[in-house]
C-alpha cells in the first residue's frame, strides 16, 4: 500500500497547487477528438491557435465534413503535420457518420468502457493516450491518459520503468502506470501532473526547489533520466 499512499499524496499536494485545471480540453467527445489532433506535434499555444483556425474556416461540423482534405489541412497548416491530421479528420467523421449516423459521437456515452476504448483506438491518429482523454474529458470515465508529462513525472517518482527501448511508453506501460492511480484521483492527477510537467518538472531543466511534490520525489538531488 505504501504506492497508493505516495500518490495520494502527490495528488493531494498537486491538486492544491493546481486546482485541477483542464487545460482547454472539450465536453463533447468528437470535439475533444478533433482539438486533440491539432495539439499532435504542437506546442501548447501553437494547437490552441490550430484548433482555432479550423472551427474558423469550418464553423459547423457538417462544414468540415464537406471539405477537402486539402481544404482542411490548409486551415490548419500552422500546427504541423497539417496533411496526416487532415486525412485523420476526413476518416474520422466519415466513421462517425457510418457508426452513429450523423457527426457525433455522443452515443459512446452509453457504451461499456473496454468497448468505447476499442472503438477510439481504431480511428487513425487515436491511440490509446488519446482514446483515454476522450474518455476521461468527454465522457466522465474513470481512466489515466499517459501523456508525455504524466509519464516523465511517473518515472521520476519511481511509480513505472520503461519497457521500451527508447524509454517511450508502450501501451503496457500505460496500463501498467494507469492501474497504480485509484479511480477517483485519476482525473485529477492527470490534469494537475500536466501542470506540473508543463511549468516546473519539464524534461530540459526541472525546477525542483519550485516542485510542490519535491519532498516526495525520489530523483532530488540527481540528474533526472527523460
Amino acid at each position: 500500500m505504501k504506492s497508493t499512499i505516495s500518490v495520494r499524496e502527490v495528488a493531494s499536494a498537486l491538486s492544491l497547487k493546481y486546482k485541477d485545471f483542464a487545460h482547454g480540453n472539450k465536453s463533447d467527445p468528437l470535439e475533444e477528438i478533433l482539438f486533440i489532433l491539432c495539439s499532435v506535434k504542437t506546442a501548447e499555444k501553437g494547437y490552441q491557435r490550430t484548433y482555432k483556425a479550423l472551427k474558423w474556416a469550418f464553423p459547423t461540423r457538417s462544414a468540415l465534413a464537406r471539405a477537402s482534405v486539402d481544404a482542411i489541412a490548409e486551415a490548419i497548416r500552422g500546427g504541423g503535420l497539417s496533411n496526416n491530421k487532415a486525412r485523420s479528420i476526413r476518416i474520422i467523421l466519415n466513421r462517425a457518420m457510418d457508426q452513429f449516423g450523423s457527426l457525433t459521437m455522443a452515443p459512446l456515452r452509453r457504451w461499456p468502457t473496454a468497448e468505447c476504448e476499442a472503438f477510439l483506438t481504431s480511428l487513425p491518429g487515436v491511440g490509446k493516450k488519446v482514446a483515454r482523454c476522450v474518455m476521461m474529458y468527454s465522457l466522465g470515465r474513470e481512466v489515466f491518459p499517459v501523456d508525455t508529462h504524466c509519464w516523465r513525472i511517473g518515472r521520476r517518482l519511481g511509480w513505472v520503468r520503461p519497457t521500451t527501448k527508447d524509454g517511450r511508453p508502450s501501451p503496457l506501460d500505460m496500463d501498467r502506470l494507469q492501474a497504480k492511480i485509484p479511480l477517483h484521483l485519476r482525473f485529477s492527477l492527470h490534469v494537475n501532473m500536466v501542470s506540473l510537467g508543463r511549468e516546473l518538472c519539464t524534461s530540459g531543466k526541472p525546477r525542483c526547489s519550485e516542485c510542490p511534490i519535491a519532498h516526495l520525489c525520489p530523483r532530488i538531488g540527481v540528474s533526472p533520466k527523460h
